[in-house]
């Protein structure tokens, strides 16, 4: 078995995997959900928009479960503590993310305007206020959550759900939102036709520059922000207790990390050049299937932006920096995580190769000639 550190490493790169995953492949669903009644001029036009979707997004949707069930199962501490904590806002996301089935399912129930546009934008808040809240936790857990562990470890948590959506919060809740909306129009762009299709490639273009705009902001702000730094902890290979070392606040450490391996500077740069060649593709007048694979890219670069900057930290406190969960001391046993790792080795080829064969399968625009030719069975 792999040494307890290497593990716990393995661990914190899979989780960043993971995250990437749900990002990058439930992220087209809600961004197209959110450019639902805007891009979809007529029924027919949204009936298109939905259908592109329609077949994947209950897939795309194990990437959720595997992410929450790995910080479950790796990190049962983060666990605890997020879900604890965020608890409201998890409702928020939960009811948001209830309106995506109900509206697939109940838009073409009636041949009525005023109810399908009712559905519509139920489906663009299924869309918008999950990429939010995700945006907005993001922008939490970089600053530090109002949490503490008593010597028993068990925690309290001392925030609201409205001082989440501070103003930091909130600009990473918009990165987030611009982010996922320009891999939504970026989907649409491929798996549509004229004049749609015009319609996304644009929205591509603007969402993509804005992006870069919103990314560079965070990046100055996120400079400015106190952070954290071990002075003493137990090792690498130390027990899962974190209250076994000793933490300080130090201004503007939160981007340390840049400075003492530059390497790392790979994360944004390949946000933002990522980001510049989905504007670029989405302007070359044509259907780009490399512009969804480059916004995919810009969205991993942004989320390892975020994990490098706090590594070894996974969830810092902001009021008690010695209970900060990090890499060392939030883990599993080394047992779980040996077996894990061996689980994840079988089974996670086993998805890739399903959801490369269904998206083979189901390649190919969608058109209003296949909608009416299968109109038992589409949306």
């Amino acid at each position: 078995m792999l040494e307890y550190e290497i593990l716990r490493l393995v661990w914190w790169a899979l989780l960043g995997v993971l995250l990437i995953g749900v990002a990058a492949m439930d992220g087209f669903d809600l961004g197209t959900a959110i450019l639902l009644p805007f891009i979809g001029r007529t029924d027919m036009e949204r009936r298109i928009v939905i259908n592109t979707i329609g077949p994947v997004w209950e897939g795309n949707q194990v990437w959720l479960i595997l992410g929450a069930g790995a910080i479950f199962a790796a990190w049962p501490p983060i666990y605890a503590v997020a879900f604890s904590g965020f608890y409201l806002a998890m409702l928020l996301l939960l009811a948001a993310l209830i309106l995506r089935p109900v509206g697939f399912k109940f838009r073409s129930k009636i041949a009525d305007p005023r109810w399908r546009s009712f559905w519509d934008w139920a489906l663009f808040a299924g869309g918008l206020v999950p990429a939010l809240v995700f945006g907005v936790a993001f922008g939490n857990v970089l600053q530090g959550v109002p949490f503490r562990f008593d010597e028993t470890l068990r925690m309290t948590y001392e925030g609201t759900l409205w001082q989440l959506f501070n103003p930091f919060a909130l600009l990473c809740g918009l990165v987030s939102v611009t982010m996922l909306t320009m891999h939504g129009a970026a989907w649409l762009a491929c798996k549509t036709e004229a004049p749609i299709q015009a319609r996304a490639r644009r929205t591509v273009t603007v969402a993509a520059l804005l992006l870069v705009v919103l990314f560079a902001i965070g990046g100055v702000w996120a400079a400015t922000l106190d952070g954290l730094r071990i002075l003493q902890f137990a090792g690498p290979n130390g027990p899962s207790n974190p209250l076994h070392k000793t933490v300080e606040h130090v201004p503007g450490v939160l981007m340390a990390n840049y400075a003492l391996a530059p390497w790392t500077m790979a994360a944004p740069a390949l946000a933002i050049l990522c980001a510049f060649c989905t504007a670029g593709l989405a302007l070359s007048g044509r259907a780009n299937p490399l512009a969804l694979v480059t916004s995919g890219l810009a969205i991993a670069g942004i989320i390892a932006t975020a994990g490098l900057s706090l590594f070894p930290f996974m969830l810092p406190s902001s009021i008690d920096p010695v209970s900060s969960l990090t890499v060392w001391d939030a883990s599993s046993s080394r047992a779980t995580l040996g077996i894990m790792t061996v689980a994840t080795a079988i089974f996670l080829p086993l998805i890739l190769a399903y959801t490369s064969w269904v998206y083979r399968v189901l390649r190919g625009p969608v058109t209003a000639a296949s909608i009416e030719n299968n109109s038992h069975t589409a949306y």
